[in-house]
C-alpha cells in the first residue's frame, strides 16, 4: 500500500519538508506555501483540504500554486463554493486530513498549534503521529517536543515515517472478543 502521509509545516518551514516529500511515492500536503510548494516542484501529487469553496484563492499570492495543484494535483474543500475561509469551517476541513492520512506528520508546532489539534484528531482516528524534535530553547518546538514526550514517533527522516508504517502494516489483528 502507498504510504499516504500528512505534513504540517508553518511558514517558513524549516528543512524538513521537501526531502519528506521527495522520498515519499504519494503524499497529502496540507497547510502552508512551503510544503505545497515542495510537492508541486517535485512533482510529488499534492492535495490541498481548503478551508473556503474551490473557487476561493485564499491567499492570493498562492495563485501560483494553486494553479498547478489544479492542473496536476487535486483540491478538496468541505463547504459551498464561494465560502470564503472561515475559522468555524477547519475543525471539519481538519478531521478529513487526519482521516485520509495514515500518519500526521507535525514538523513545528508552538503549544497552542493548529498542528496539535491535528494530532490529536489523528490519534482519535487510529492514526500514526510523527514528529520531529525540536530545540529546548524553541518556543515553535514546544509541541512537537511535546508530542515526542506523550507518545508521538520521533521523526529524524522520511525513513522513520516509512518504517513506522511498515510495521503498523505488518502487525496481526487480534480476533475480536465476543461482545456480550
Amino acid at each position: 500500500m502507498t504510504a499516504i502521509i500528512c505534513l504540517h509545516v508553518p511558514v517558513p518551514g524549516p528543512g524538513m519538508a521537501p526531502p519528506v516529500a521527495r522520498a515519499l511515492p504519494a503524499g497529502v500536503y496540507w497547510r502552508r506555501r512551503t510544503v505545497v510548494a515542495s510537492a508541486v516542484a517535485l512533482m510529488v501529487f499534492a492535495l490541498a483540504m481548503l478551508g473556503g469553496g474551490l473557487d476561493v484563492m485564499y491567499p492570493k499570492e498562492n495563485q501560483y500554486l494553486y494553479e498547478r495543484i489544479v492542473a496536476e494535483g487535486a483540491l478538496i474543500s468541505v463547504v459551498p463554493s464561494g465560502t470564503r475561509p472561515l475559522a468555524r469551517n477547519f475543525p471539519c476541513r481538519n478531521r478529513l486530513i487526519s482521516g485520509i492520512a495514515r500518519g500526521v506528520v507535525i514538523v513545528e508546532a508552538s503549544p497552542r498549534s493548529g498542528s496539535l489539534i491535528i494530532a490529536r484528531m489523528a490519534l482519535e482516528q487510529g492514526r500514526e503521529v510523527f514528529a520531529v524534535p525540536g530545540s529546548a530553547v524553541d518556543p515553535r518546538a514546544r509541541g512537537t517536543n511535546h508530542s515526542i514526550r506523550q507518545g508521538a514517533i520521533l521523526t529524524e527522516s522520511a525513513e522513520d515515517v516509512f518504517k513506522a508504517l511498515n510495521e503498523a502494516e505488518r502487525t496481526p489483528l487480534k480476533e475480536q472478543e465476543p461482545i456480550d
